[in-house]
């Protein structure tokens, strides 16, 4: 059986934690070979997963493989992408497609041009809750979509690792970090409306308490330069309104992870799924104890190496992830 070759751009812990021990599992793939600017965590990472080549420059890297997998910082995704297409290589990118809507054109356009697959890393998409929901929207359970409420909350987990504090080099924080995933997601169901207005705001208060409390590390309260809290109100042409919170370190009593959806015909709580109706007279609440399918992130990578195989469509579609670029730059734009 012929494999897809693949190759890592990016040593880091993106990769290492999620998507090469990933790829691993997957009988059509062949991990090849990766490449980091930092020769030294490449050599660790290639022993560590007996990764045969190391390269010695994204070139080298394209020489040897079908598709590369992007796991930098966020301000390179675009480079290393457009490179990679143009050179005529799928390209699975991690999330956000790139710190600008921009960039993300020029992503989108070298895919086009390259004739090439281009998959974000949206994983939240193939959660089992996330695909139920989206089954039952097709079918019209919902009716047509009026408020949607989205909140990706955090008590206190600022990344106090990486760069995850740099504004540069990731463009944002909670937002462009964390808060997209579900944004994504919400759009997604929303099957893309078009956006009449956004009203956006961030915040930069909590993480920067010298008295720091967090959960995942310490970092310097006093170079830290993203948001910590993000809010937003989307109104879509159709009418239909979004609320939006994201953040990394709230003072609320525990995390909380939820997106409903309030339709003309029912609704939709997705984290846990159940969907709520007025039938016969009577409300009812439909759950699912038990949903088929395997991880999003095994089922994520699976979908990337099939689009790249059977050379179709990629869920997570290039124009779509650019449009949710575009929201988070707003966002940033009128927070200034």
């Amino acid at each position: 059986m012929m494999k897809l070759k693949i190759g890592i751009i990016g040593a880091g812990g993106i990769a290492t934690n999620r998507h090469i021990p990933v790829l691993f599992k997957l009988n059509e793939v062949e991990v090849c070979g990766l490449y980091d600017v930092r020769k030294e965590q490449a050599e660790k990472v290639a022993q560590l997963f007996s990764i045969p080549f190391i390269a010695e420059s994204e070139e080298a890297l394209f020489n040897k493989v079908d598709a590369v997998i992007i796991c930098t910082p966020n301000k390179f995704h675009h480079l290393s992408a457009i490179k990679a297409l143009e050179a005529g290589k799928h390209v699975f990118c991690e999330k956000p497609m790139a710190i600008s809507s921009k960039d993300a054109q020029a992503m989108e356009d070298a895919a086009n041009a390259a004739q090439k697959v281009l998959q974000i890393g949206y994983h939240y998409r193939f959660k089992k809750d996330s695909l139920a929901a989206k089954k039952a929207i097709s079918n019209g359970q919902i009716g047509d979509p009026v408020v949607v409420r989205v909140e990706a909350m955090r008590r206190r987990k600022v990344p106090g690792w990486g760069v995850f504090t740099n504004k540069e080099i990731q463009g944002g924080g909670c937002l462009i970090d964390y808060g997209c995933h579900l944004l994504d997601l919400a759009m997604w169901l929303m099957d893309f409306p078009e956006i009449e207005s956004i009203q956006g705001q961030t915040y930069e208060l909590v993480s920067r308490d010298a008295d720091q409390v967090n959960e995942w590390g310490i970092y310097d309260a006093t170079t830290i330069d993203v948001e910590d809290h993000a809010t937003a109100y989307i109104r879509f042409t159709s009418g239909a309104t979004m609320l939006f919170e994201t953040s990394w370190a709230a003072n609320v009593p525990e995390d909380k992870e939820t997106l409903s959806i309030s339709g003309t015909k029912g609704g939709m709580t997705v984290f846990p799924y159940s969907l709520n109706k007025a039938t016969q007279g009577m409300l009812t609440t439909t759950k699912a104890d038990w949903i088929s399918g395997e991880d999003e992130e095994l089922a994520q990578l699976r979908h990337f190496v099939s689009c790249c195989i059977e050379d179709t469509l990629p869920i997570v579609k290039a124009n779509e992830a650019k449009r949710v670029s575009a929201i988070i730059e707003e966002i940033y734009r009128q927070s200034i």
